[in-house]
């Protein structure tokens, strides 16, 4: 059982949730959202607001607070192999009512589809708010390269 090792990314401001499914390998090793190289979360969010790609976990930060993004993950601790999101097992979701009560969320999206599998199961009964599937940034998702991707995250821009 391994348990979600970072905190969710959110202030008062913040109008838009975006959840993956669970953190990869990588990304709990840096102790930070989307941490392993080829995911495209970071070039498509910077796209998408005309911003440079963030480097360090600070800048990262910083592009989601001054475009008022929360982030978080669906998943609070499951079983999992390496990253494999169709290894995940025994899951416990997190808790959106630390983000939904602190901040005034407009929208609620998944970042593909086992985030929307384990969201529609698990937290939108008790929330009652639908979420929007986009397309995984994820490399496994090869179908989709950075400029489709970013067509499609567009709908984030508030």
């Amino acid at each position: 059982m391994i348990v979600h090792p970072i905190q969710p990314l959110f202030d008062k401001d913040s109008r838009v949730l975006i959840l993956g499914s669970f953190p990869s390998v990588k990304s709990r090793e840096a102790q930070f959202f989307y941490g392993h190289p080829q995911n495209r979360f970071w070039k498509v969010i910077a796209a998408i607001f005309d911003e440079e790609v963030p480097k360090t976990i600070d800048e990262k930060k910083a592009l989601l607070k001054r475009n008022n993004i929360a982030l978080w993950d669906v998943i609070h601790s499951c079983d999992i192999t390496g990253s494999s999101d169709s290894s995940i097992k025994n899951v416990t979701a997190n808790d959106l009512k630390i983000i939904l009560e602190n901040a005034d969320i407009e929208a609620i999206y998944v970042n593909g589809k086992t985030a929307e599998k384990y969201y529609k199961k698990y937290t939108e009964k008790n929330i009652e708010r639908p979420a929007i599937c986009l397309p995984s940034t994820s490399p496994a998702n090869a179908a989709w390269n950075v400029d489709k991707l970013v067509e499609a995250w567009r709908i984030i821009k508030r």
